[in-house]
């Protein structure tokens, strides 16, 4: 059944949704909730909550689902995910597959432009994710 996504209002609440979507692998509803939620909130609903699979599957919607619609949205959210606590930890442990998937979605950003974004925003952004 599909997952209903509303606004998450506090950190728990996103957990709560983040956690559902995870267990599902619904990358589709994933991608409702990071099309609905402020990037700048990120960090913030986040918490200290950030784990590799979390941000996979971030990634992955983010690829799927809304890089192709909306670009600049994607690199907002790419800025502020980097932001979060445990950000460095849990990009330490992704595998070399795992980045690549990273890399993937950084190369759609650079085909599809966006407003919002330079290509040298895009290459410093790169830099933070070690890419």
């Amino acid at each position: 059944e599909k997952l209903h996504i509303s606004e998450p209002s506090n950190a728990y609440d996103f957990g709560q949704i983040v956690n559902a979507v995870n267990a599902n692998k619904d990358k589709a509803a994933c991608a409702d909730l990071l099309t609905i939620t402020d990037p700048k909130k990120m960090p913030l609903l986040l918490s200290n909550k950030l784990e590799g699979e979390i941000l996979l599957i971030f990634i992955r919607s983010l690829e799927h689902y809304v890089a192709g619609k909306d670009p600049g949205l994607v690199y907002q959210h790419l800025f502020y995910l980097s932001k979060a606590e445990r950000f460095k930890v849990v990009l330490a442990l992704l595998s070399k597959n795992e980045k690549e998937e990273v890399q993937q979605l950084f190369d759609l950003l650079s085909e599809n432009h966006s407003d919002q974004y330079s290509l040298e925003d895009l290459e410093s952004l790169k830099k933070v994710y070690e890419l």
